[in-house]
């Protein structure tokens, strides 16, 4: 246990614990006995039941910023992990930054703090600013979970930004990336397809100056168009408003292209004349030979996933004449032999049919909830519910027999996994996960 007082890597002594933070995670205000300087600590704790893309996130925040320097996001310092013995029975992993001493654009929020339309061009700006470095990195590193909690605003009065978890950096950012991050209601469509671009930070941006703005979250403010409606409630010049709009545009070409682009337009007040072509995000197809049935509405999606086996055509196929054939086996069984022979052939067979068919899942979601229900051959076993408010973001984690699905959702009793399909290949993977986070966006 992680407790006030105790000296990690006989250099970092904790002094207080900071924010509230996933399960797993810790966030400590610590001294560092060398300098006597104060320090962020981030630790994870990496428990059986955590999944190792948790801690390749991890690593990858490590990593990125190592390389990073920049006044205005807090400066990497160490790197370690603890043994068992020193962590009670868990392995640690600590990553030490810079302290800032301020508080986040959330705590203010939640203690009643109303942005003036000033504070929110400071704040725009000052962002826009740390964005143009990253995104002219080479390779470019994106954010990718721009939002109030991870903008701090410093007792120097300075934004600064924080918490790099999701940050992606690669040379091409193209494709399908199998880590899908974000946070709903400030992540755009795109990021949650696996293919965020430089644009995606823009629109996370956008979202977090609504909330700054309006003092309710982008998710809970409604939506025309995709768009977020939120002009009505905000007294501000209305080129700012556009300006706003356009960072929140839903299609890609739409957006401004570049972070300098758009504090060029934010400074000018010309919309018009910024430069909004870049390439469109291509909507990913649903695989011709998918048995995965979607539907939805306004207010629903329902979605039924065959067992791995069943979602091949031709096993499918042989799996249904396998059945037809012992059925009538098992009725011959029971007429021409005696009762016991022919429970004792029906419970093998029905044993070996669930064996190799395997599991179908059958999800619903609505304004409110979700519900996960897991099958054999139709019936419910297992049933799972969560609330639509806790979802973070929809996974897919690239395992050795295929792809999965799960959804990652937080509340104050921790953070938890449903994984709604295993076994699914690249591109119905990418499919099924952009059509969920389609309707989540949407509603």
């Amino acid at each position: 246990m992680l407790d006030t007082g105790k000296i990690l890597q006989e250099r970092y002594q904790l002094q207080q614990r900071l924010g509230r933070t996933a399960a797993g995670h810790q966030t400590w205000l610590a001294v560092d006995l060398e300098s006597q300087e104060q320090v962020t600590l981030k630790m994870l704790a990496f428990s059986p039941e955590m999944h190792w893309e948790e801690l390749k996130l991890f690593e990858r925040e490590a990593q990125v910023l190592q390389a990073l320097n920049h006044p205005r996001i807090p400066c990497y310092r160490d790197y370690f992990s603890l043994e068992r013995e020193a962590g009670a029975g868990l392995p640690w992993f600590g990553l030490v930054q810079d302290y800032i001493p301020g508080f986040s654009l959330q705590e203010l929020l939640e203690k009643g703090k109303n942005f003036s339309e000033k504070q929110v061009r400071k704040i725009a700006t000052e962002v826009l600013k740390i964005l143009i470095y990253l995104h002219e990195l080479s390779p470019p590193v994106l954010h990718r979970d721009i939002k109030p909690s991870n903008l701090i605003l410093g007792e120097d009065q300075q934004v600064y930004l924080v918490d790099f978890g999701a940050v992606q950096a690669q040379a091409a950012v193209t494709g399908v990336t199998f880590t899908v991050v974000g946070t709903s209601g400030y992540a755009p469509l795109e990021q949650f397809w696996g293919r965020a671009v430089a644009a995606s930070d823009l629109y996370a941006l956008g979202a977090t100056l609504i909330h700054l703005l309006t003092g309710m979250t982008p998710a809970d403010l409604p939506q025309k168009d995709s768009r977020i409606q939120f002009s009505d409630r905000v007294s501000v010049n209305p080129s700012l408003v556009s300006w706003i709009e356009k960072m929140t545009e839903i299609a890609l070409e739409k957006r401004f292209s570049k972070a300098r682009d758009a504090l060029a337009a934010l400074k000018s007040g010309n919309i018009q004349g910024a430069n909004l072509q870049i390439p469109t995000v291509r909507k990913i197809a649903k695989p011709p030979h998918s048995r995965i049935q979607v539907s939805k509405s306004a207010t629903e999606l329902n979605i039924k996933i065959p067992s791995a086996l069943l979602r091949n055509p031709f096993l499918a196929t042989f799996i249904g004449i396998l059945i037809i054939l012992l059925f009538w086996l098992i009725i011959l069984a029971f007429v021409y032999l005696n009762f016991n022979i022919g429970l004792g052939l029906f419970t093998l067979i029905a044993s070996i049919l669930v064996k190799i068919s395997g599991n179908g899942n059958k999800i619903k979601f609505n304004r409110n909830y979700f519900k996960l229900e897991h099958q054999i051959f139709g019936w419910s076993y297992l049933q799972q519910t969560g609330k639509i408010s806790e979802i973070l973001g929809i996974f897919i984690y690239s395992m050795v027999e295929g792809n999965q699905i799960r959804i990652r959702s937080s509340n104050d009793r921790g953070t938890y996994f449903y994984t709604l399909a295993t076994n699914l290949k690249e591109v119905e993977a990418a499919w099924l996960a952009q059509e969920i986070q389609d309707w989540l966006n949407l509603r």
